[in-house]
């Protein structure tokens, strides 16, 4: 069967990439010939704004003075390049990616089922500043009439409300009513399909939790990259309360902290010092290190998945349900640290997670076996 699989376009975020080339290669090992639909939107300017937009440019630029670049747009596209020179390799090799111009450009007999899912593809303000401002073409509402299979694995809200105008909630409505099945990776969206969308969903792992601790060391079997510490810290968003407990832990171990990634969003610092560091790195990361920091929900994933101890620091702007949600699952809730200024380091904190993903794993894959079949 040929199936396309609808997720966030792979680019700089590692849990994104490695997820959707978990899901990628458990869909490939049942026979099937599967591709990423990759159709990342395009900020370009139209035609028709160029001449207003680019006059008033040159008159702050020259007129009043102003820091301003005439091209943004080029410069972004060329930003965004430089920072995925590395990871691009990995996606490169091993996510086999369909190039669409827009979502409306694929065609029915492209496929014979699409797979929405996994990650946060169904965050409103993910959608659209990554895929497409129809946020209902996230829900396949662009495939109505299509004899195809429809399905989500995994999909996820990111947060625990809604986000959607009722404009948008009837669209999206209509798209997955298409479905043969829905699956969602937290118990809030769960809540969220039943309550705003009125269908039932399965809660399954993160596809990257159906691959095991020896597929992703077959990855990095080959690099040379080594870890300067103990202490791997992977934040997505660098704050004091952060660098206060990393320190605390360094002081108290002995031990000597690393980051594993870089500020790709910040705008404030060169863009040479914000490329992201390979894919392959990340993992070495997870295999070398003896204790993860984080606020990322794929690096808390990642803990699990290589049995190292960590800790979680809530990171409400990125969505704290999916927090909440796996660390429940696996009996796990205390590692994630919300109250960071009275947080203490105790012995448990250095204890192995030692989950058993085996049952876990079985529920997930009868639902993409049953969802195919």
């Amino acid at each position: 069967m040929r199936i396309g699989v609808l997720t966030l376009p792979p680019h700089t975020n590692y849990g994104g990439i490695l997820q959707a080339y978990a899901l990628q290669t458990v869909l490939e090992r049942m026979g099937h010939e599967v591709w990423i639909i990759y159709s990342p939107r395009s900020h370009a300017l139209p035609l028709f704004r160029i001449p207003f937009a680019y006059s008033k440019r040159i008159f702050k630029k020259y007129v009043l003075g102003k820091k301003i670049a005439i091209n943004q747009e080029r410069i972004n596209r060329q930003n965004k390049l430089m920072l995925q020179t590395y990871t691009r390799s990995f996606v490169n090799e091993y996510l086999h990616l369909k190039h669409y111009p827009c979502l409306e450009h694929v065609k029915e007999n492209d496929f014979d089922a699409i797979v929405v899912g996994s990650d946060q593809i169904w965050r409103s303000r993910y959608i659209k500043e990554l895929i497409t401002d129809k946020v209902e073409n996230a829900f396949l509402y662009f495939t109505n009439g299509w004899n195809i299979k429809r399905f989500a694995y995994a999909a996820s809200f990111g947060i625990d409300s809604w986000e959607y105008t009722r404009r948008q909630t009837c669209k999206c409505k209509k798209g997955i009513s298409l479905f043969n099945a829905i699956s969602v990776r937290e118990l809030s969206g769960e809540a969220l399909c039943r309550e705003k969308l009125n269908v039932e969903a399965q809660i399954v792992l993160d596809p990257t939790l159906l691959l095991s601790k020896n597929d992703y060391i077959n990855l990095i079997k080959d690099s040379s990259y080594k870890i300067d510490g103990e202490i791997m810290s992977y934040v997505l968003d660098e704050n004091e309360n952060i660098h206060n407990i990393t320190d605390l832990l360094s002081r108290k171990t002995g031990w000597h902290y690393f980051r594993s990634n870089k500020q790709v969003n910040d705008k404030s610092i060169p863009v040479q010092e914000r490329i992201q560091p390979p894919v392959e790195n990340f993992l070495v990361g997870f295999r070398d290190a003896r204790f993860v920091i984080t606020d990322s929900f794929h690096a808390c994933v990642f803990s699990i998945i290589f049995n190292k101890p960590f800790l979680v620091i809530g990171n409400v702007e990125r969505g704290m349900s999916r927090f909440f949600s796996l660390l429940k699952v696996f009996g796990l809730e205390k590692r994630l640290v919300q109250d960071t200024e009275n947080f203490r380091l105790d012995d448990w904190c250095f204890e192995n997670p030692n989950v058993d993903l085996r049952k876990f794993r079985e529920s997930s894959v009868l639902f993409l076996e049953k969802s195919l079949a």
